[in-house]
């Protein structure tokens, strides 16, 4: 149940993800950043490379706090002030709305380590797995429902500049949603310890993987085991590489379905609706 909260929240960025994108380009004045284009680049740029040290304090911090439901709170409390502050006059300025969203995505990080100790703490070793799944498969549900809401409210009649004011006050809303669920449902783990539990479990198999190595080979008998223990470097780097890839097509394909293609705003969302559905497919029959 703890989990429900992350849902509503995923709403909100589903709807986010094709609506943000959009919202830029109609800026009337983006010349400050070069053009409404520019100015996209710009604020997702400056976006990624504040929350990659933004993301190693949030860690630190919950570690060492050894709290982790504030954090998630604050992830949520903060996006939906955040998003709320969009709809104001002010925010109507291209350099403040980037300058807002900058900080809206490093407080939105909060909440990702804090959730992966959560799981991690909840659950033994054995059910790690399937628990994430299920944390995955349910946000990737609420973002589904999110890309669902923005095919629905941009296919009435009202204009984009009517509807983008609801979509901000819905994004905000859900939320608070969030934050209010999670307040009741998330806990802190009683006992930090499972973490720690496998990382004893791994020096003890390589130690005894050692022992058992030397031993047979002085007794000059085969032996078909590796020592080698797997890289964090390696997989970290695949994992920027991943996310590199994925930014630079995802971010600004709204603008061009919209734009270049000349789709209704009502049909990005569907695109990407049906996109998300297609890499669920291939996920779940991998």
């Amino acid at each position: 149940m703890w989990r429900l909260g992350f849902f509503f929240h995923e709403i909100a960025f589903g709807l986010l993800s094709v609506f943000i994108p959009l919202y830029v380009v109609t800026f009337q004045d983006t010349s400050l950043l070069g053009g409404p284009l520019v100015a996209l680049g710009v604020m997702t740029s400056i976006a990624v490379f504040c929350t990659i040290p933004a993301s190693f304090i949030w860690g630190y911090l919950c570690d060492s706090t050894r709290h982790y439901k504030v954090f998630i709170l604050l992830s949520f409390l903060s996006s939906a002030l955040l998003l709320f502050l969009f709809t104001l006059p002010f925010a109507q300025n291209i350099v403040v709305f980037v300058v807002l969203y900058v900080i809206m995505q490093m407080f939105h990080v909060a909440h990702e380590a804090p959730k992966n100790v959560l799981i991690a703490e909840h659950y033994s070793r054995d059910q790690w797995e399937g628990s994430y799944a299920f944390y995955e498969g349910l946000t990737e549900i609420g973002f589904l429902v999110g890309l669902a809401i923005g095919l629905l409210a941009f296919a009435s009649s009202l204009s984009f500049s009517v509807i983008a004011v609801y979509t901000l006050y819905l994004c905000s809303g859900l939320s608070l949603v969030a934050f209010l669920v999670s307040a009741f449902l998330v806990a802190d783990p009683l006992m930090i310890f499972e973490r720690r539990l496998v990382g004893i479990e791994r020096k003890i198999d390589f130690t005894y993987r050692g022992v058992e190595a030397s031993t047979r080979l002085m007794d000059g008998l085969p032996w078909n085991g590796k020592l080698k223990q797997e890289s964090f470097m390696g997989f970290a780097i695949a994992i920027v590489l991943f996310s590199l890839a994925s930014s630079i097509f995802f971010t600004p394909l709204p603008v061009f379905l919209h734009t270049e293609l000349q789709l209704s705003t009502s049909m990005v969302y569907g695109v990407h609706l049906e996109l998300c559905r297609g890499y669920g497919w291939i996920l779940l029959h991998r």
